[in-house]
């Protein structure tokens, strides 16, 4: 059985799966209460289906972007219950995991998180046959400059106001393609299914080198002497 842990954002999620099926799911909306609602949810979630924590073979995590709390979050518990389990621990881009559920379409896929500043973090990702691909990497930019790069219909998925979505119908017109806000909601079966595929491959990650994707150093700054 594998745990997938996704807290990038202030949308949390927790799966169970095993054998590619999904024993149990929660997604649900934390705010920034990742620390005080991550592990109450997950033994909720265990005592609920009569699951057990000692029969997990693997973490997979969302390693980010997202916000500097949730990642930090979802990455230590991750890796401390990896450590305690002695079981493997996968890292996967949540850029990607908004992507994967769309990837049916064919189509290229743009997942945009709300970066702040009047910028965006994105990514492509599709797949063509039976090959899921990564096209551009994870980056910061801004909606002017990603439209600049858009030159076939694709569609657009994430965590993002509605002014941005506004902004990309305007400038790619039929190319945009605008996900639901349903159809937006990351989960983490998606999660649990990259992760199960890179474990197939065997690759796993660093339980003492993997870190959280941030993209952006957090907003700290340093106190203004008297």
């Amino acid at each position: 059985m594998q745990l997938a842990i996704d807290t990038s954002t202030t949308t949390a999620s927790l799966a169970l799966v095993q054998d590619g099926e999904v024993l149990v799911e929660l997604t649900w909306r934390c705010e920034q209460n990742h620390t005080i609602e991550l592990l109450p949810r997950l033994t909720h979630l265990l005592n609920q289906n009569k699951l057990s924590l000692q029969s997990v073979s693997c973490i997979i995590v969302a390693r980010g972007p997202g916000s500097f709390n949730g990642l930090r979050v979802g990455v230590s518990t991750a890796k401390g219950l990896a450590f305690s389990l002695g079981v493997p621990i996968v890292g996967i881009s949540t850029l990607e995991v908004e992507a994967y559920q769309h990837a049916e379409t064919g189509l290229p896929i743009c997942p945009i998180f709300n970066a702040g500043r009047e910028e965006i973090a994105t990514a492509i990702y599709q797949k063509k046959g039976n090959r899921w691909r990564q096209l551009t990497a994870e980056h910061i930019t801004t909606v002017e400059a990603l439209c600049s790069q858009i030159t076939t219909k694709t569609i657009f998925c994430g965590e993002f106001i509605p002014f941005i979505a506004t902004r990309l119908r305007k400038q790619l017109k039929q190319r945009a393609i605008i996900s639901t806000s349903a159809a937006r909601l990351r989960r983490a079966s998606f999660l649990a299914e990259l992760g199960q595929q890179r474990l197939k491959a065997g690759n796993y990650d660093d339980l003492a080198t993997l870190q959280p994707l941030y993209l952006r150093r957090p907003a700290i700054t340093k106190p203004k002497h008297r």
